[in-house]
């Protein structure tokens, strides 16, 4: 497994740690319920240095790479950052991606650890510049994470607003810094140096109330805000619109799968992901069979108890329009399709 910066800290705090897309990375420290939790209270460190990171120059790269995302990256506001899709040319996803406009001639492009080998063939044939080897990335996230980084001295996070992102500095290092989150609270998001990557994760425990998390409270989370997790909630397989990210594609422009893209959504009857729950504690489960009336109408690709909501959640794959009456797995678990997001506290936006 490749260790990122971090993997010391995690190993001496008693972070267990697991093989997450070839990356040695902690699931848990004191328990994901607790972090969950806490995430949701106070300001949680998640290890996020293990994703990759496109630097994008010039017009023609700049034009380049937005041919391969299916929403506007080009036409971004400055300091303005946007989700969107990498397709192939059947218009599967190869992966899922933000993009933020740090400057009039220049992109930032963060993208997921599973397909990177992929995704960053296409872009480097583009002209993007792949960052990710010498890149480090922790997310700061929770309700007071802003006020954290504040007495850190990055006080360029007080003006950022959601969706957002600009260059600064810590000890006089350059560094990225966005607010997307994938939490469903306030969060930032801080992209560094290597070697500045233990350093600002010491100084950031050093604070009062912030304590680390693992990858099992970060998938609890997502799924309490419905955001789909690459590799495993959609991949080359599924579409845009089968994935529910109708509203990232920019019709307007031209992107890699664009034909294909619109044959499929002019032809209808394909399966979409949808927000499925349980009435009790009993979690629904990735793989499980969805069900209606014995026959089998789509299939969990994200299952686990929501510990804010109190109930199952997942996110499942269904087919066709009526929705009423779903079990799902072998014991015919009862389900509900619902909507996003589950947990509707969330401080993303404040």
């Amino acid at each position: 497994m490749q260790k990122t910066p971090l993997y010391d800290e995690h190993v001496s705090v008693g972070g267990r740690v697991i093989d997450f897309h070839g990356w040695a990375l902690p699931v848990q420290y004191t328990g994901i319920v607790q972090e969950h939790l806490h995430t949701r209270s106070g300001v949680s460190l998640f290890d996020t240095c293990h994703m990759g990171e496109f630097v994008v120059r010039g017009q023609q790269a700049r034009e380049a790479v937005d041919r391969l995302i299916c929403n506007d990256t080009l036409n971004l506001p400055l300091g303005r950052c946007r989700y969107g899709a990498i397709l192939n040319e059947e218009g599967g996803i190869v992966d899922d991606a933000v993009a933020m406009r740090l400057g009039e001639d220049e992109s930032y492009v963060v993208t997921n650890a599973g397909p990177i080998d992929e995704v960053a063939a296409l872009m480097v044939a583009a002209g993007a510049e792949h960052v990710s080897d010498s890149t480090a990335k922790i997310d700061v996230q929770g309700p007071g994470s802003r006020e954290v980084l504040l007495k850190l001295g990055l006080e360029a996070a007080a003006p950022l607003k959601f969706y957002t992102g600009c260059r600064t500095e810590w000890r006089g290092v350059p560094i990225v810094l966005s607010r997307t989150g994938y939490t469903g609270e306030l969060g930032y998001e801080l992209y560094m140096p290597n070697e500045l990557a233990v350093p600002l994760w010491r100084a950031l425990l050093d604070m009062d109330g912030v304590e680390p998390a693992g990858l099992g409270a970060r998938d609890t989370l997502r799924t309490e805000m419905g955001y789909p997790l690459s590799g495993q909630d959609f991949d080359a397989s599924r579409t845009p619109l089968e994935a529910a990210m109708a509203r990232f594609v920019a019709w307007e422009k031209e992107f890699v799968g664009k034909e294909a893209l619109a044959a499929q959504r002019d032809r209808g009857g394909y399966p979409a992901l949808k927000a499925i729950r349980t009435e009790d504690r009993r979690a629904p489960r990735h793989g499980f069979e969805v069900k209606r009336d014995g026959a089998v109408v789509g299939e969990i690709v994200s299952g686990t108890f929501g510990p804010s909501v109190g109930y199952g959640i997942g996110l499942a794959y269904l087919q066709g329009e009526d929705l009423a009456g779903l079990t799902a797995g072998p014991k015919d678990l009862p389900i509900a399709a619902v909507g996003l997001p589950f947990y509707t506290g969330g401080t993303c936006r404040d």
